[in-house]
């Protein structure tokens, strides 16, 4: 899946001609949410992921673009469930608050959207640990999760957070 400063249909076709299986739109969705429904016209919505970054605000998630700079007046869930009924295959939903924290993910967020909306939910950021990516598709209710700093830093390996996912009856490819 590749993401970042896609704007068009023409982008993303360049991106899948090169190889890519899937693309990531954020900012261009929320500035032209019909790109998203001409994305999945002709390229399917298999391929269409858009990612919804989100910061709680007093008592509502709203959605923000530029990587979590710029605060829009979308509130996740609608805008969520409107992705959804433009076509868009997956939603990479990160909580802006968590992200970074390692301290779990916002899983009530988490589990309002994905039981809102029928199509696949990535959970993203605050993975610290196992329990947490088990948190995340159980609790949470998402159908993965992102982790990448656990990762990077070497802190755990996809194996060992696959076996403890495994041993926790959630089905992963092993």
């Amino acid at each position: 899946t590749v993401g970042g400063g896609i704007s068009s249909v023409a982008d993303v076709e360049l991106l899948l001609e090169n190889g890519a299986d899937k693309i990531s739109i954020n900012s261009a969705a929320v500035k032209n949410p019909t790109l998203i429904e001409d994305l999945a016209k002709r390229f399917g919505s298999q391929c269409v992921v858009v990612a919804v970054d989100v910061k709680k605000v007093e008592n509502d998630y709203y959605v923000y673009t530029h990587g979590g700079k710029n605060k829009t007046d979308l509130i996740a869930l609608e805008w969520c469930k409107k992705i959804e009924s433009l076509g868009g295959g997956e939603i990479l939903l990160t909580s802006m608050d968590a992200d970074g924290t390692k301290a779990g993910y916002d899983l009530e967020l988490t589990r309002s959207i994905a039981t809102a909306v029928e199509i696949p939910v990535i959970a993203s950021g605050g993975a610290g640990t196992c329990e947490h990516i088990h948190e995340a598709v159980t609790i949470g209710r998402a159908e993965a999760a992102l982790l990448a700093s656990l990762l990077h830093n070497c802190e755990l390996t996809v194996q060992e957070i696959k076996d403890y996912l495994h041993k926790q009856q959630v089905m992963v490819r092993r």
